[in-house]
């Protein structure tokens, strides 16, 4: 995220149409994605892989070198890469329709081709249609239509999934992106020297939505000329709506424009410009202080109570009285006072809130909003608090819990607070590790969880548990293996270098319930692989081989205090131990790590 000073709004693009397009395979399996073309329609057709018609020292897997008579009135499957070159390729060589699919994962990204294109941009979609293609190899059919069931997209409006999302990474206290607005498959005018000739074309982009916003605020400039910049922000922002799919600030910011609800605030949340003067001139500045129309708390103190003021000017023309409320923000304590406010035309009424940690999690995001709503108008302004344990991180929380995991011989933490500190640890518990040989079929394939090459593990979480690692090992040098982790149907955690096949997914606190780790072969080196697959699931309660947790006897917030936690007996060699350690401040227990050590060297 850039773009991120406080008197600037930060724009993030939204899905506002769903173009979408289905190829239905011949074993019934339908796959929606997006394109912008006509697509072909009517019975099935042959599909072939790329790869498999033309010469692959070409790049015959992503639509170069292709054989036209292999490839004439077929759908063509082909990995993505330059996309224009692609289809001229496909269409120089009479192909009916091209599939392009991104084994690697990207952006829901539509372009005009003027040629049936339909594009598959997650994994899980060219997984199951490369997969296909590997069971039908000679035999396969594609139907491939205009429009879908809307699946592609978790609905209209929503965040695109190119959009940047927060929070704001160069400063604390502030909420980044401010709001979305429609930026996904937006034809306008453009430039034919730099477009293939065309006048009109589809962009998608932030840099299509930013404009939209600078039209509106432009608009809402000239229908109140004695509105400040700060103003016109402020209507744009409390009067957005949630997009569909989320209602988090860190995607959506207050939500998606709506320009008609703008015109009409009720109350605006303006910064002064003094305050803004100095928030630039600031070494190391802290914007939870302006009078923004947002909260944003990404590293406070989380043992300690956090207390903010917020005023709120009357820009229309009658004297309103307005209720407050609080929604989401799960496990925080949020007051806001006084509770009911009487605003006069043209007058400011000041508000405190105060935010404590509750039984919200540590080092994690939890997000919400603050409204005030009257007879006529609602107020909204979103926040986002992450109480600093143990753990600053700048990112959001997706897929890994960054700073969890450790080597108890060096273990290390970056405490969000200052004093006296104490803990305990459940002693380690071994990595249980088993014997499997699955044949692999495929070299260089794509994941799926249907596919060949893959095998399925589950495991139970029971409730309480700290933490679960899997691993992946074999002794075949010619293999490389993958690691996939959900719980259901939702990836959880993916390990996938290309290098090894030593892969670890794992999740912190991880929630009750049925986990399944696929193993992959990505890579064969034979028509089987042998590999052994571990796995531990720690209790927060659990007491295994004992251990001793050595901590410093006081912590400073933002260093990097080291501690050690040591067996009180030699654990089995050449074997790997885990264990979950929990610190205490202040009488709040802080979640710590999981402490690992394949060998511990005694001194």
């Amino acid at each position: 995220m850039s773009n991120a000073q406080p008197w600037v709004t930060t724009v993030g693009a939204a899905v506002t149409n769903v173009n979408e397009g289905t190829v239905q395979l011949g074993n019934g399996t339908k796959i929606v994605g997006a394109s912008l073309d006509v697509l072909p329609g009517g019975q099935p057709r042959p599909l072939v892989f790329g790869e498999q018609a033309g010469n692959v020292e070409d790049g015959s897997a992503y639509c170069y070198g292709l054989d036209r008579a292999k490839v004439k009135d077929k759908v063509v499957a082909c990995a993505l890469d330059h996309p224009y070159d692609q289809v001229a390729e496909a269409k120089a060589n009479g192909a009916a329709a091209l599939i392009l699919f991104d084994p690697w994962g990207n952006f829901r990204v539509n372009s005009i081709y003027d040629f049936p294109v339909l594009y598959l941009n997650t994994k899980e979609q060219a997984g199951k249609l490369f997969n296909y293609l590997m069971r039908h190899p000679t035999d396969g059919t594609a139907l491939v239509t205009s429009g879908g069931d809307g699946s592609s997209v978790p609905g209209v409006p929503s965040v695109a999934d190119y959009s940047s999302t927060g929070p704001d990474k160069t400063h604390n206290g502030l909420m980044k992106p401010d709001l979305v607005a429609p930026g996904t498959d937006i034809i306008a005018a453009v430039s034919p020297p730099g477009n293939f000739g065309r006048q009109y074309d589809a962009y998608s982009g932030t840099s299509m939505a930013a404009p939209q916003v600078a039209g509106a605020a432009a608009i809402l400039r000239a229908q109140h000329p004695d509105w400040s910049p700060g103003a016109v922000a402020s209507a744009l922002r409390t009067t957005a709506t949630d997009t569909v799919g989320t209602d988090n600030p860190l995607a959506q910011g207050s939500g998606m424009l709506a320009l008609d609800r703008a015109d009409d605030p009720g109350l605006v949340i303006e910064p002064a410009a003094a305050d803004l003067v100095a928030f630039g001139a600031a070494a190391q500045p802290d914007g939870r202080d302006l009078n923004l129309p947002s909260i944003s708390l990404r590293e406070y103190d989380g043992t300690k109570q956090v207390t903010l003021t917020r005023k709120l000017t009357n820009v229309g023309g009658k004297q309103e009285t307005y209720q407050t409320s609080v929604t989401g923000l799960p496990g925080m304590q949020v007051n806001v006072s006084p509770k009911v406010v009487t605003v006069p035309p043209g007058k400011t009424a000041t508000v405190t809130i105060t935010l404590r940690r509750g039984s919200a999690p540590w080092d994690r995001y939890v997000t919400g909003a603050i409204t005030w709503r009257s007879a006529a108008h609602q107020v909204r302004i979103p926040v986002a608090a992450r109480p600093w344990g143990i753990s600053p991180r700048i990112y959001d929380d997706n897929l890994e819990e960054f700073g969890r995991l450790v080597n108890g011989a060096y273990g290390w933490m970056e405490p969000g607070f200052t004093g006296k500190i104490s803990g305990r640890s459940t002693g380690y518990t071994p990595v249980q590790w088993d014997s499997y040989s699955m044949p692999t079929v495929v070299n260089g394939g794509v994941f799926d969880p249907e596919a060949l090459g893959v095998r399925a593990h589950t495991f139970t979480v029971p409730a309480g548990s700290a933490g679960i690692v899997v691993q992946t090992a074999t002794d075949d040098p010619n293999a490389n293996l993958d690691l996939w982790l959900y719980k259901g149907d939702k990836l959880v955690y993916r390990s996938a270098a290309a290098w090894h096949s030593s892969e670890r997914a794992w999740v912190f606190m991880p929630e009750a319930g049925t986990y399944t780790a696929y193993v992959f072969a990505q890579a064969t080196g034979g028509p089987t692989v042998d590999y052994r697959l571990g796995h531990v699931i720690l209790s927060r309660d659990g007491h295994y081989a004992p251990a001793t947790l050595e901590l410093p006897a006081r912590v400073e917030r933002g260093t990097t205090p080291s501690y050690k936690l040591r067996p009180n007996a030699p654990l089995e060699e050449n074997v790997e131990f885990w264990a979950y350690t929990e610190f205490s401040i202040n009488g709040e227990v802080v979640p710590g790590h999981l402490a690992s050590t394949t060998q511990y060297f005694w001194e």
